[in-house]
């Protein structure tokens, strides 16, 4: 059996050469030093996963549903509370392109005595379980304006809703989660404009 010799080069690296052949064998820069010399780098290995830690950290923070923050609870729009929604049902037809659209239509009545030109709503969508299947936040309300030929929607901004008024309204859905139970969502009025 033939031994490795080792021979230092001009630059002072090592150079491994396998018993009598001509051909040396690199190193690499891997050292036959002591154990502290091929340790791996624990500065940067520590600095790269505190640094991954900190990003998934800000992710989760910033990427929380803000609309979860600002639950209808917490700070409600007070006039919201004069507005009721009855009359409530839904539809599915399939659209132009052949896609499933959903519609939810209904009644909205102004009970207080101002004139709203503006409300959002908040839907939501549950699972068979009765837990959030999809949650449709800051849904402008649109009021039916004509029925025929065909319907057609407005926000309250162009047909405004007047004290005592009642009106028909329709929101529209292009996609539905799967998860869905087909029941009737939970629908809030979280703000409105008033005048």
């Amino acid at each position: 059996m033939r031994g490795i010799r080792l021979r230092v080069n001009d630059a002072g690296g090592t150079i491994h050469v396998m018993g009598n052949s001509p051909t040396p064998v690199p190193s690499f820069g891997a050292g036959s030093g002591t154990d502290e010399q091929s340790r791996p780098p624990l500065i940067p290995i520590a600095i790269g996963v505190v640094t991954v830690l900190v990003v998934i950290g800000l992710f989760a923070f910033f990427g929380r549903d803000k609309n979860d923050r600002a639950a209808p609870g917490a700070t409600a729009d007070p006039y919201a509370a004069n507005l009721t929604i009855s009359d409530v049902a839904m539809s599915t037809a399939a659209n132009f392109a052949g896609q499933q659209v959903t519609y939810i239509e209904g009644k909205v009545k102004n009970n207080g005595s101002k004139t709203v030109t503006n409300a959002l709503l908040q839907i939501v969508f549950k699972d068979s379980l009765g837990q959030v299947a999809q949650r449709e936040p800051g849904q402008r309300l649109m009021v039916i304006t004509t029925r025929e030929p065909y319907i057609d929607t407005a926000p309250l901004s162009n047909a405004p809703l007047r004290p005592g008024q009642t009106k028909e309204f329709r929101q529209t859905f292009e996609h539905v989660s799967g998860d869905w139970n087909m029941q009737l969502p939970e629908i809030t009025i979280v703000r409105t404009s008033t005048e």
